[in-house]
């Protein structure tokens, strides 16, 4: 009888789990067919929508850019250079450097390349980096020629199948006609005739394999590898195309080293008609350029796009006129005024860019955002707040007195030295020896690491030439740095510790209204917010009494100046509440400046700049966190301890055969700040890419104003 029992509850639980099993299945199966009706109807949708290979391209509509206020910038016209040339006429050389930069596989594929597909997305996952990329050229030609630039889902499958059908009525050569003829290549030229034109001054059949490399290179990123703008970058990207050409056996090795090596002559540009410089001119490039890399060049000149900046067009007047102080020493031979200068400046509290000067307005190389330079004395606060967050204070006393790093011996700009100081002392006068013995105490890893979370991205840190040495202390960086990142930076300072990245875009709207991009500060603590109050106090010592007294704006401003050893750069970087901004000047071929420092001509400019920019913002404090207590200077005025009273050495060269060069004229009573040369170049024990964080007193955080 229990047997019997048992055996009729077991077949019951049976046919529960057995009915289960049938609803999860048949549940599954459901939902199979729901998302297979979805994704066909998205698909067939998709199909229905798509513009036939008869259709014409839409017209194209002129873009405009707009500055924070919303007033007109400037109108980027969609008048297109293009100039349309038969395969016949392009040579096999450009033919093969395109195939080979973009799309190896092109003469083999149907239009799509599924292997190309999977080699990209296992290139983003293992973060390698490969030179083609998963489009196909015919799948560029189809976005190019019948889509918008938008990213969507929608457009990549009507990319793809109107790739197949290309594919199935047009030939491999003609495909590559159409697409050499409709890509944009920068400086307003579109396909290879007009670009041979702008960049070589030659029809394109008479270009030369390395003109060729060159022209293959520049759509990736028309601006940014446009010879024109970025020689460096674009003979770099050259390299590459000749390197893909030999990978692919379309040139041997050898011709591939000779036209890497081989110089290239490009053509002169017109400058502009009566010499009349475009408002932003710099600014509008900078825009332009992340458009173009984000949306592509048919969005920003044919599209209609409303693009609303951060730029203020009275700020941007203000820069453009300081700038104006810059003495014309002569013109090099590109036709450009030298010396050059850069001047950025940023809202600290939201990471605008509000001014930008790249230079002295007729050429395209914009020296505020790709000129790394030397820094001076300008990077010594980020060694003062690994002091102040290992628990220095301004008032802790350091030795300026005769050292020795192994072969190198610092010493101060005036070659003497002035006992013990104080930390503020040190700071306010740019005192090299002291701020040397402070990045001995805190390590090389501190101030890199604080320079590098508060904006610094071109810091050297592994290989056997890099920045983790005490020469970093006094500016000598392997690479420099840029004027935008330097502003930036000291933007954390007015911002109570937090850094906020710098953003040129708010928002950008298509033709018909439609909201594409809507950009918010991205903000992030990064330095304690009574170490970041304490440096801007000692900073305004740099202002008010300092080296940089040629910068005093009449309200609450803290800064510092910046001059290398050999006078080929002068800074000076200041900030108030509101306001951040900092100020370059140098030769392009890296010459002596004659005696400029940061604490004349740039805090000259740099002042005459900021009282008109802030006209129209009431004057405030810096906000003191709670419990900050200040101390008394204990060395408010350096003595000096020379005691052989002969006439010190030259601070310019170890053995002091060289003159010491004046001050500039008619700032003979402003205080001169100098570097010395670098200590020879010996990389920390630590070999890891990044230095560690380091301890601070507290955590930091924000303190909202």
């Amino acid at each position: 009888m229990d047997k019997d029992r048992d055996d009729s509850s077991k077949n019951s639980r049976r046919s529960s789990k057995s009915g289960s099993s049938k609803i999860t299945v048949i549940a599954l199966i459901v939902f199979v067919v729901m998302i297979t009706g979805a994704g066909l109807g998205f698909l067939t949708a998709s199909i229905h929508t798509m513009p036939s290979l008869k259709d014409e391209i839409r017209p194209a509509a002129s873009s405009q850019i707009y500055d924070v206020n919303g007033k007109l910038i400037n109108t980027i016209h969609s008048v297109e250079n293009r100039v349309p040339v038969s395969i016949n006429k392009i040579p096999k050389n450009l033919q093969n450097a395109f195939v080979a930069a973009e799309d190896a596989r092109f003469y083999q594929h149907i239009g799509i390349d599924p292997r190309g597909i999977l080699r990209a997305v296992w290139s983003n996952i293992t973060d390698r980096g490969v030179s083609e990329g998963g489009s196909t050229i015919t799948q560029q030609l189809a976005k190019n020629a019948l889509l918008s630039q938008e990213r969507t889902l929608k457009r990549k499958i009507q990319e793809a199948i109107l790739a197949l059908q290309i594919e199935r009525q047009y030939s491999k050569s003609e495909i590559l006609e159409l697409y050499l003829n409709q890509i944009y290549f920068g400086q307003g030229a579109y396909g290879v005739q007009s670009a041979a034109i702008v960049y070589f001054g030659k029809n394109v059949e008479d270009l030369t394999l390395p003109e060729c490399a060159m022209l293959a290179g520049i759509p990736k990123s028309p601006n940014y590898y446009s010879p024109f703008n970025n020689l460096k970058a674009a003979t770099e990207r050259q390299a590459t195309v000749l390197d893909q050409m030999v990978k692919y056996n379309f040139i041997d090795s050898a011709t591939g080293i000779q036209a890497a090596n081989s110089k290239l002559k490009l053509a002169t540009r017109s400058t502009q008609s009566d010499n009349k410089i475009n408002t932003a001119s710099y600014f509008v490039d900078y825009v332009t350029q992340y458009l173009i890399d984000k949306y592509g060049a048919d969005a920003i000149y044919k599209d209609g796009l409303k693009i609303y900046t951060t730029l203020d067009l009275d700020m941007q007047e203000a820069a453009e006129q300081a700038m104006q102080k810059l003495p014309n020493v002569r013109t090099d031979s590109s036709g450009l005024q030298q010396p050059q200068g850069a001047l950025v400046a940023i809202d600290p509290r939201t990471g605008y860019i509000k001014a930008m000067v790249g230079g002295r307005g007729n050429d395209q190389f914009n020296r505020a955002v790709l000129a790394e330079r030397q820094p001076g004395s300008a990077f010594k606060p980020f060694v003062y707040l690994a002091a102040l967050e290992g628990g220095m204070t301004p008032s802790t006393m350091i030795e300026d007195t005769p050292i020795t790093f192994g072969s190198w011996s610092p010493i101060n700009y005036d070659a003497k030295f002035h006992g013990s100081v104080s930390l503020r002392t040190a700071l306010e006068q740019s005192l090299n020896v002291p701020t040397v013995k402070i990045a001995n105490q805190t390590g090389a890893d501190k101030p890199l690491y604080y320079a590098q979370q508060m904006g610094i991205s071109t810091l050297v840190l592994q290989g056997s030439t890099n920045d983790r040495n005490l020469a970093m202390s006094l500016g000598g960086l392997t690479r420099g740095v840029t004027p935008l990142e330097l502003a930036s930076a000291y933007g954390v300072l007015a911002n109570q510790g937090v850094h906020v990245e710098p953003i040129s875009v708010i928002k950008i709207v298509d033709r018909n209204g439609k909201i594409l991009e809507q950009i918010t500060p991205k903000e992030k603590a990064v330095v304690n917010e009574r170490s970041a109050y304490i440096l801007t106090d000692m900073l305004r010592g740099v202002i008010t009494n300092g080296t940089g007294t040629a910068a005093d704006i009449g309200r609450p401003a803290a800064g510092k100046t910046g001059t290398t050893s050999d006078y080929k750069d002068a800074w000076f970087v200041g900030f108030t509440p509101d306001l951040v901004a900092s100020v370059w000047i140098g030769y392009d071929s890296d010459e002596n400046l004659n005696g400029i420092t940061g604490g004349t001509l740039p805090a000259t400019i740099w002042r005459a700049f900021m009282n008109k920019a802030l006209t129209k913002i009431p004057a405030r404090d810096f906000i003191r966190p709670s419990g900050v207590v200040l101390e008394p200077n204990p060395t408010p005025k350096l003595t000096e301890q020379n005691p052989d009273e002969k006439q010190p050495v030259n601070p310019l060269t170890t053995d002091g055969k060289k003159d010491k060069l004046p001050n500039q004229p008619g700032d003979e009573a402003h205080p001169v700040d100098k570097n010395l040369p670098p200590p020879p170049s010996k990389p920390d024990k630590n070999t890891s890419p990044l230095p560690p964080p380091p301890k601070a007193n507290e955590p930091p955080k924000k303190n909202n104003p």
